[in-house]
């Protein structure tokens, strides 16, 4: 398989800041440790195969590692990790299909990147981080014929569930995809009446992905383990919003 993205610098000549597909171990090391910071000691998740300041799975040596790392610090400071069609029938499946039923959204006959465990250093939580891994990821897109990209965007419950609740009610009146692209979740999270603008509660990471066009592919599956609400998100090549990647990618700030 061929990685367009390997050794491309996606950031201007002055940042320190490069993002690439890596198979550099190393990188890779500090890419699970990077996921360790974030969802064990940021989030509280509580993964039975995360083991000492790393977070990683069965999954993760069927994945490419796509980084974004400051040159400067030697530090990987942004991460998401692909599957594709051929990866995922190597690696069992699909993550996505451990938490959604996806026979509405796999088609035999179209080609797929599943992102997962997609995170950003606290102290580096901008514009530019995640510009530069949306970059990477429709270059990967373009350069394999990718017809969707789909995977699994989290909304913290580690102040409960009411603002949870709140950002689906949002996005069931404004991002969800047409019924017939639905993907029912296998645990469903607890429904209640809440008071709150959903649209103002809506995750940094979450609230990029939308402006870049994904839609929800319905209800979302509740994840005891990592303690968030797991919402599906699916990207048709054809939906993206290119002008606001390309102002994305230029962000700084």
């Amino acid at each position: 398989m061929q990685q367009a993205t390997a050794n491309q610098s996606l950031a201007g000549s002055e940042s320190p800041l490069v993002a690439r597909i890596t198979q550099d171990a190393d990188e890779i090391h500090q890419a699970l440790q990077l996921r360790y910071k974030v969802f064990v000691e940021g989030m509280g998740a509580k993964v039975p195969t995360a083991t000492q300041g790393i977070d990683q799975d069965d999954y993760d040596p069927h994945c490419l590692h796509l980084i974004v790392k400051d040159v400067h610090q030697d530090q990987v400071v942004g991460y998401s990790r692909i599957l594709t069609n051929d990866s995922a029938a190597a690696a069992g499946g699909f993550y996505s299909a451990s938490e959604f039923d996806l026979s509405q959204i796999v088609q035999p006959s179209k080609r797929y990147m599943e992102i997962g465990r997609t995170c950003v250093d606290p102290d580096y939580r901008s514009g530019a981080v995640i510009g530069l891994l949306w970059s990477g990821i429709a270059q990967f897109m373009a350069a394999h014929d990718i017809d969707y990209l789909m995977g699994c965007a989290s909304i913290s419950l580690a102040d409960g569930i009411s603002k949870a609740i709140a950002i689906v009610d949002h996005l069931r009146d404004k991002h969800f995809t047409d019924p017939s692209m639905r993907a029912e979740p296998r645990v469903h999270l607890p429904r209640t009446e809440v008071d709150l603008d959903g649209r103002k509660l809506i995750p940094p990471l979450l609230k990029a992905y939308l402006r870049i066009g994904v839609k929800a592919c319905g209800e979302p599956f509740h994840d005891k383990d990592f303690n968030v609400a797991d919402v599906l998100i699916l990207l048709g090549k054809d939906d993206i919003n290119q002008r606001y990647l390309r102002h994305f990618a230029r962000a700084d700030d």
